[in-house]
């Protein structure tokens, strides 16, 4: 989808796509020059009917990149994770707070048919409409694809489901931790996570059944977490130069000719005595150590961090993934940084999460031209909410 939406933010920065839905054509374009600093979405909209976590994460990433996000809640609550906590900051929630930035917010009961025409009104102004509902609850409020489609042919219209479109288990709602479980994740981790694809494959080409193993990898060995005097240290030597430098490091050189461990193949069948050794010879150092004995031997290694030493990692620091911002009712607030880079443009300074409903008026009247007294009758009826501020 970002590479679609970056082509749009392409056209209408050219000139070349200037009109939308209902020939509003709020956008007039910008000139080819001085484009080197422009975000790569700037000047694309994005309506936001997602919550919780997958969705509301993916649109972030949108606005970050310069896209104009509408967020769209339920009056009076609004995004189920405002109230997930503690902690919280004040009332606002940290997990809210996390995946919410560079968005507006309005408030919409889009079980009133006012509420559902907002909607269709703002997809005709918009150039992608995300939500992540489960399958078909949209299209029963009239805001289903097919109902958007008509009403808005230029748009993008993507939908995050747990489990897809179809299909027996397309009701379900779905979570990462419920998704690691059924996918077979857990299986092999317990409760740590690592990647599916090559197990699944040893499974349909081998029919070789997964056995659950932690941190460690069913098919290289070592590649695990080990434990230190303080800590805990992740090294994986992925052949056979990189199991003899291991061994040189651990000062363990012994090993390197011992005919049970010549071969990844053979270190996998001998597994339990080889881990045996490693693990005690670990155990004998504290992690600093160990780090300071690994560092530029080629060796893929790192310590398993707390948050507080996550963000003292230089490589952290140096790629700006610590974001600060202002937030209007809790001060300065630090929240994980965008991941996604761009050459010719610099991340600015971020708007902070939205408070509920915190533009509902401004959308109305900026976006779709609403007049105060419609506005006025909208609140009234309690079709959409504004944030009063205190």
């Amino acid at each position: 989808m970002l590479a679609t939406v970056a082509r749009i933010a392409a056209l209408r920065r050219s000139g070349l796509l200037s009109g939308r839905g209902g020939g509003r054509g709020l956008w007039t374009g910008r000139p080819q020059s001085g484009t080197d600093h422009v975000k790569p979405l700037e000047g694309v909209k994005i309506l936001d009917l997602t919550r919780v976590l997958a969705g509301p994460f993916a649109t972030m990433n949108l606005g970050d990149l310069g896209a104009e996000v509408i967020k769209v809640e339920r009056p009076g609550v609004g995004d189920d994770t405002r109230t997930w906590g503690p902690p919280f900051v004040g009332t606002e929630s940290t997990y809210f707070l996390s995946v919410n930035r560079n968005k507006k917010s309005i408030t919409v009961n889009i079980k009133d048919p006012k509420g559902v025409k907002i909607i269709k009104e703002l997809a005709a102004v918009c150039d992608v409409f995300v939500e992540n509902y489960v399958p078909g609850k949209l299209s029963e409020m009239g805001l289903g694809y097919e109902d958007i489609d008509t009403i808005a042919p230029h748009i993008i219209y993507c939908s995050i489901t747990g489990y897809g479109q179809t299909g027996p288990m397309s009701q379900r709602a779905g979570y990462d931790a419920v998704a690691s479980a059924v996918s077979g994740l857990m299986h092999i981790t317990g409760p740590e996570v690592a990647c599916l694809t090559q197990v699944a494959a040893n499974y349909l080409i081998g029919q070789k059944e997964a056995q659950r193993w932690g941190t460690a990898h069913g098919s290289i060995v070592p590649y695990q977490a080990f434990k230190t005097k303080d800590g805990y240290l992740v090294v994986g030597a992925g052949n056979n130069q990189q199991f003899a430098t291991v061994c040189k490091i651990l000062n363990l050189p012994e090993l390197i000719d011992d005919s049970k461990y010549k071969t990844n193949h053979l270190r996998v069948q001998n597994r339990k005595e080889l881990i045996k050794i490693l693990s005690a010879r670990f155990a004998e150092e504290m992690t600093s150590k160990w780090l300071n004995l690994f560092e530029g031997s080629g060796i893929p290694y790192g310590p398993i961090n707390s948050m507080k030493n996550v963000f003292a990692e230089p490589q952290v620091l140096h790629n700006g993934l610590v974001m600060e911002m202002e937030h209007p009712t809790v001060g300065r607030i630090s929240v994980p940084g965008p991941a996604v880079r761009y050459s010719n443009f610099k991340m600015s300074a971020a708007r902070p999460p939205p408070l509920l409903g915190q533009h509902t008026v401004h959308i109305l009247k900026e976006t779709l031209l609403y007049n105060d007294s419609t506005i006025r009758e909208l609140l009234s009826a309690g079709v959409v909410t504004q944030h009063e501020a205190k």
